[in-house]
């Protein structure tokens, strides 16, 4: 497993587990030998599902684990490929059949690994106009996603508190509405001290949801 990957892979289940009041021990394990396991991407996929199908009290995690299983591959297992893997046939069907799988974090991991890559600070107006094009039109898709945090990038100045008041207020037909507080208040704070995460769990509705995708970024960006 990538070694960023890893350690987001760890903080958010055992944050999730801790939350929940829940063992993580034997879920946790199933879904590593998924990540771990020596196959192709589709069966890399069905590992996972099969662990969650066992382990359901851990089910809110299920796309999230898919886009780290994702990211995953792009920074481990495709380098053991050819060098156009991504360009191919099989490659193209296996997108196809996960067209549906996954949530905007894979996006966010991605954007994240490039801010490595160039060695710049992540901020929510790069993600946006840099990274996901939102103001260019051909990016329409992405600013109908997008459209609730552009109108409330002012938040990344604010509380936590603020943060998920107006997530709270997002429909539950809105894509981002379980990312937009963690997403948010990743770029309001991307490197949370304990007294921080504290604040921000006493703000959110949803503990352990919340919690352990908000540790995901974080340890996805250390």
């Amino acid at each position: 497993m990538d070694a960023k990957v890893k350690k987001a892979f760890h903080a958010g289940i055992r944050t999730y587990a801790q939350t929940e009041g829940i063992d993580a021990g034997t879920f946790e394990t199933a879904l590593q030998q998924a990540f771990d396991k020596e196959a192709p991407f589709i069966e890399k996929v069905q590992a996972l599902d099969e662990a969650f199908d066992n382990h359901q009290r851990f089910e809110e995690l299920r796309e999230i684990c898919f886009d780290l299983l994702m990211v995953n591959f792009f920074a481990a297992d495709v380098k053991k490929l050819e060098e156009d893997y991504l360009d191919s046939p099989e490659w193209e069907a296996i997108e196809e059949e996960t067209i549906d799988r996954g949530t905007e974090l894979l996006n966010m991991f991605l954007y994240l690994q490039e801010c490595e890559d160039e060695d710049i600070d992540p901020s929510l107006d790069d993600y946006l106009k840099e990274f996901l094009l939102v103001e260019e039109d051909e990016f329409q898709d992405e600013y109908a996603i997008y459209e609730k945090i552009i109108a409330n990038q002012i938040l990344v100045d604010s509380t936590f508190a603020e943060i998920n008041k107006v997530a709270s207020s997002l429909s539950p037909q809105d894509e981002l509405k379980e990312l937009f507080y963690p997403l948010v208040s990743f770029f309001n704070e991307p490197y949370p001290e304990e007294e921080q995460m504290v604040e921000y769990l006493d703000a959110s509705v949803n503990k352990p949801l919340d919690g352990a995708i908000y540790q995901i970024i974080v340890n996805f960006n250390k």
